[in-house]
């Protein structure tokens, strides 16, 4: 429908929409409490995440989308993430669960969405653009199942 907007139609005829938000892959708890209090109110207590840590929140209330992207808005939540735009981008969290990662994903990934953020709520790319960072060459974010990949390398220090 629109960016960060999503219909689903069953064969019945029956329709379901889906807003999608951008999310950090860690969350706390008050974000998470955060997420079901905006579920509550809009879908009916319906959410559910994605792949790409992304937040949808699944309203089977037409009337309901507006209200729940003028909250979004308010709270800051970027919306997007659907069609010809970039996707959150999947990354591993190597300081939280390797010993030994080659980068740490956080700071990385931050200074690329901050560049790349205004894509995700446009239709502006050529088609859906997703972005994949690893922090070594094992490969846990799945960067070789993406369109860009950035990959940490441990490399032996120069003399």
């Amino acid at each position: 429908m629109k960016p960060g907007v999503l219909v689903h139609v069953a064969e019945s005829g029956d329709k379901l929409w889906t807003v999608r938000i951008g999310s950090p892959r860690l969350v706390s708890t008050d974000r998470l409490r955060e997420f079901a209090d905006i579920a509550e109110k809009y879908c009916g207590g319906h959410l559910r995440f994605t792949s790409r840590s992304n937040v949808e929140f699944l309203v089977s209330d037409p009337a309901q989308i507006e209200p729940l992207l003028a909250d979004l808005k308010r709270r800051g939540h970027p919306v997007g993430g659907t069609g010809h735009g970039i996707t959150s981008i999947v990354h591993t969290q190597g300081w939280v669960h390797c010993h030994t990662p080659a980068t740490d994903a956080s700071g990385i990934v931050k200074a690329v969405m901050d560049e790349l953020y205004g894509h995700s709520s446009t239709r502006n790319c050529p088609r859906t653009l997703r972005i994949a960072l690893a922090c070594c060459i094992n490969m846990c974010g799945a960067v070789h199942c993406s369109d860009i990949a950035i990959l940490g390398i441990h490399r032996l220090p120069r003399t």
